[in-house]
């Protein structure tokens, strides 16, 4: 079994770095990654959404008296942008030479959710999208801080709604219960007295702001402190209480290497992540390199991210449109931006019902066979275009594999990268796939592995990292 390969899929989402792995080895590596560069520059798709508070005002004033046909016209531009959002993401995380940071971003977007169907406004996704990879591998807390003060995040749990004599307690509730503490290391009126805080925190347009009307500026008694406190000062005194830590390095611990991490280890990168004062990369760094050492594959259940990203790696499908990549993965439960509900994805077993299971093993199918995942309605969808334009369906697959191998080998070559051991009726059956004839240098060897490869994903052992 190949470890870089396994970590290759852990810490990306797929088995390119795997090479980079074994040659830089995990520290330089995990190096590389937290010193990788990102784009800053507003994607093109975001230039006629509105950006400011005025330019929103100024949309949805024009929307009130414009005709169906206009209306129409401002939907189907909203659709659009959100659709290109996500193919923006997902080209980010197949393409980047350390694809590390994107699966932070991802950790930390089903941390602190935030989905389009409810914030209604592109760039304010999008300038919570960059909070996160900005603070991917920052510090906790100040990620906690920046993120609060998110438009997205406003609108997201109704503090819009909150103001002064008329308070909503949303904002406050989760930011004790999922995205710092957790349940039962609160009280109700911690809750009550946080609601009373963020008061008044509303749009803004370079972030959310305090509005003097709405807030409330009285004292707050908050985990028994006391003081006229903001949204930083809560966040601050949440950072000084005991179990903070542990929430997170449980839910990073779940993300990255065990479905279910022990209670030892939540604790002891928990102590650890507090005596580095909540510093994100050293965290990473200890757990990655400690973990690397073990033998811990097959404690989690790939999430549709790496299943899909690993089989166009290892089919060197590398033209399909991230539209597609996109559709798969609202098939399968993981639509980005759109979680169904404030607690994100549950991840495990959730990864592996029996019909999240079924659109595996069709996908894996037409792949192998050189069709493509493509859906009409997300082949070329423009902003200006009522009907998409059809596509060419027929793609070239292939596969990596020793032609100077025999079927034993090249079946030992592909359990090896593909992370599995192979018990006696596994080998009968992938023996009789690859026969004893099999020469690995004909013309249509290709073909013959690809279908071994084929029958391999659908097994469960192949479901697992």
């Amino acid at each position: 079994m190949k470890k870089s390969n396994l970590w290759s899929l852990r810490l990306g989402f797929s088995g390119k770095e795997s090479d980079a792995i074994e040659k830089l080895g995990l520290e330089k590596f995990l190096k590389h990654s937290y010193d990788s560069k990102f784009d800053t520059q507003l994607p093109a798709f975001l230039n006629d959404d509105p950006k400011t508070l005025i330019e929103l005002k100024e949309l949805r004033e024009s929307i009130k008296t414009a005709d169906s046909e206009q209306k129409k016209k401002v939907l189907k531009r909203e659709i659009y942008s959100a659709v290109e959002l996500k193919k923006w993401w997902i080209g980010k995380m197949r393409n980047d030479e350390f694809p590390l940071r994107e699966n932070m971003v991802c950790f930390w977007h089903n941390h602190f959710v935030s989905t389009t169907q409810k914030v209604k406004v592109n760039y304010w996704i999008y300038q919570h999208n960059m909070i996160l990879r900005e603070h991917a591998f920052g510090n906790f807390k100040k990620l906690t801080k920046e993120i609060v003060k998110s438009n997205a995040m406003v609108k997201y749990l109704d503090n819009v709604d909150n103001k002064k004599g008329k308070y909503n307690e949303n904002l406050s509730r989760e930011l004790l219960e999922l995205f710092t503490i957790g349940i039962g290391n609160y009280s109700e009126s911690d809750i009550k007295e946080g609601a009373r805080a963020l008061a008044g925190l509303n749009y803004g347009d370079d972030g959310a702001i305090y509005r003097s009307l709405a807030q409330d500026n009285t004292n707050k008694t908050y985990f028994g402190k006391t003081g006229n406190w903001n949204s930083d000062d809560l966040i601050d005194i949440i950072f000084e209480q005991k179990n903070i830590p542990y929430l997170i390095t449980r839910k990073i611990l779940k993300w990255f290497i065990y479905d279910n991490p022990s209670e030892e280890l939540v604790t002891y990168y928990g102590d650890y992540f507090r005596k580095v004062k909540f510093e994100i990369q050293p965290l990473l760094t200890k757990i990655f390199t400690e973990e690397y050492k073990k033998e811990t594959s097959g404690t989690k259940i790939k999430d549709p991210l790496v299943y899909i990203l690993q089989l166009l790696d290892e089919l060197h499908v590398d033209d399909l449109d991230d539209g597609m990549v996109m559709f798969f993965l609202k098939q399968q439960g993981m639509d980005l931006y759109n979680q169904v509900n404030v607690k994100g994805w549950d991840g495990g077993n959730s990864w592996l019902t029996s019909q999240i299971y079924l659109q595996r093993n069709n996908t894996s199918d037409m792949l192998c066979s050189g069709r493509s995942i493509t859906r009409k309605a997300l082949n070329t969808m423009t902003p200006d275009t009522d009907k998409p334009k059809t596509e060419v369906e027929k793609i070239d697959v292939k596969i990596d594999f020793d032609t100077n191998g025999t079927n034993k080998t090249i079946i030992t070559e592909l359990s090896n990268r593909l992370l599995f051991k192979v018990n006696d009726s596994m080998q009968k059956d992938m023996e009789n796939l690859l026969k004893y004839d099999f020469d690995p240098k004909e013309d249509h060897a290709n073909f013959a592995v690809i279908r071994l490869f084929d029958y391999i994903t659908k097994l469960p052992e192949y479901q697992l990292i």
